[in-house]
């Protein structure tokens, strides 16, 4: 009778509680950024994300959500010029 209980007492536990975490969970983003509803946001633009590193380009790699397709415009962050030219053949950019 004790065993019976007890088994009772755990399937009900693992029943109720995906049930429950399903019902009341809800989608919650680790960033702000993460969020859809916020990409239009100025927290979620350039410059002011690029700060922080929580821009959706920097959230998702470079890549957003594909059924939204690709953004219309990009601008790109500062400090991405290539300041060494490409070297001629046993030449060192460190040099």
């Amino acid at each position: 009778m004790v065993n019976d209980r007890k088994l009772f007492v755990i399937l009900l536990v693992l029943i109720v509680l995906p049930v429950g975490l399903a019902f009341f969970g809800s989608d919650r983003f680790r960033y702000p950024c993460q969020d859809p509803a916020n990409w239009e946001k100025d927290m979620c633009k350039f410059p002011q994300c690029d700060v922080t590193r929580t821009c959706p380009e920097h959230i998702f790699k470079g890549q957003r959500d594909p059924r939204l397709g690709p953004p219309t415009t990009r601008i790109e962050p500062m400090g991405q010029v290539n300041s060494c030219p490409a070297p001629a053949q046993g030449a060192n950019c460190g040099k």
